[in-house]
């Protein structure tokens, strides 16, 4: 397959005059800010169509897409068994507002295959499970303070959208305006791998928290992989003090093992959400756990919850026939293209003819990955980003654009592969790396 690529130095005609439309009628021209290319210094590029491994813009150029839509497509765009699942369920009828039989089989599905899950409740995004679970854990703990980390994102919600304050115990500032000062006094910031800080709090606000939530493997602000002690200490901490552990894996959910994170690290939360994958690229979230946590949600228990699209059947097969064939082959197989694919852009930076490229290092974990300046030791916090992150990034993703390889448009963001990513796509990967 020929790529076209695109001169970086000429800005996409298409693109440009549909981006100047839209800035007329939607705030930045995007519904999604990481979309507009912000410190890219170029108009964002419009996509019309997906296939496999591929994106295609309104230019029709091609490019081998390794954001995936920021990871639910972990079978690649517009995979066939999918596309059948949501073409029949079409015809079906595509929101009922009403029990149906969908929702059920994927839930059945998941419950069999993850242990501590014993009840789930879909939801329209992960930003709406993690909502649906602070207030869970609040209503079932009976207290109010929340703790979250520095470098998590777990969706726009008011109270995740805190940043630290001057230390441990300090009042958290919003990150966001239109946050309410009370909102943020009832969200506690640490930062993340300081285990001695998440124990200085709990012996100060202990009885206080109702819970802790964490990425297990973040995954938002850069790929900051956590030590196995860290989120030990955070189960045993909430265990003690009678506050809840919710696991946002929104991201490393049936990404990273069918039971994310967890299952790697045999840590049981009591919460988890869920987005992503768990839906197959269609809209969708989910918070799930034990059920006594559970049945506290209406219209069971107290604490209300609803939404007319939750549990949409469109959402519910495309889940469930990408979940089907997520196995341990499969997993194998993913990580095992992953790691090529980080080897080919390693070997690339290292042998670059110039050295704008040979400080960069590729940072990979199953099937995602992130590039950043070389820098000594694991990046498990964000003080710990190198500060030219973003300025190496910029000429990264210009050069790589040429090529006909597209990243998530932001320096923070990490890159996925999928199964699309087959070994005709590694074989023209390479020849678009090679000097």
């Amino acid at each position: 397959m020929t790529i076209p690529t695109l001169p970086f130095g000429k800005l996409p005609k298409k693109s440009s005059e549909l981006m100047e439309r839209a800035r007329n009628v939607t705030p930045g021209g995007v519904h999604s800010p990481v979309r507009s290319f912000k410190g890219l210094h170029r108009a964002p590029i419009f996509f019309e169509r997906a296939s496999g491994a591929y994106l295609h813009d309104v230019e029709g150029n091609s490019y081998i897409d390794f954001c995936m839509s920021f990871g639910p497509l972990i079978l690649g765009h517009a995979d066939p068994s999918v596309g059948k699942e949501l073409e029949n369920a079409l015809h079906r009828g595509w929101s009922y507002g009403a029990a149906e039989p969908y929702s059920l089989q994927l839930a059945e599905y998941i419950i069999e295959r993850i242990p501590f899950v014993e009840q789930i409740r879909f939801v329209n995004s992960g930003t709406e499970a993690v909502m649906t679970a602070i207030r869970l854990a609040r209503g079932f703990s009976g207290r109010e303070k929340i703790v979250k980390f520095n470098g998590c994102y777990h969706g726009h919600m008011d109270a995740m959208l805190i940043k630290a304050g001057s230390g441990v115990t300090a009042l958290a500032e919003a990150s966001s305006k239109g946050i309410p000062q009370g909102v943020a006094k009832d969200t506690l910031v640490l930062e993340l791998d300081d285990i001695a800080g998440v124990q200085e709090l709990f012996s100060k606000h202990g009885k206080e928290i109702a819970a802790v939530i964490v990425e297990p493997l973040p995954a938002n602000n850069g790929l900051l992989v956590q030590r196995e002690e860290f989120l030990q200490e955070l189960r045993t901490l909430t265990k003690q003090s009678g506050a809840l552990l919710i696991f946002d894996e929104v991201i490393s959910g049936f990404r990273v093992a069918f039971g994310g994170m967890s299952e790697l690290l045999s840590i049981t939360p009591d919460l988890v959400t869920y987005g992503k994958i768990i839906g197959g690229g269609m809209p969708v979230g989910a918070v799930a756990g034990r059920r006594e946590i559970m049945e506290q949600l209406a219209p069971v228990g107290s604490v209300y919850q609803a939404g007319t699209l939750s549990a949409n059947p469109l959402a519910m097969v495309a889940g469930m026939a990408t979940l089907q064939t997520l196995n341990n082959n499969f997993y194998a197989t993913l990580e095992k293209s992953s790691q090529t694919i980080a080897q080919l852009f390693q070997s690339y930076f290292s042998h670059h003819k110039s050295d704008a490229f040979k400080h960069l290092q590729v940072h990979c974990f199953q099937s995602l990955f992130w590039i950043t300046p070389r820098c000594e030791g694991p990046i498990r916090a964000i003080s710990k980003i190198p500060s030219t992150l973003s300025s190496s990034f910029a000429e990264l993703f210009k050069v790589f654009l040429e090529k006909g390889i597209y990243l998530a448009p932001n320096a923070y963001e990490v890159g996925f592969v999928s199964s699309a990513h087959d070994e005709s796509v590694i074989s023209e990967l390479q020849q678009k790396l090679t000097p």
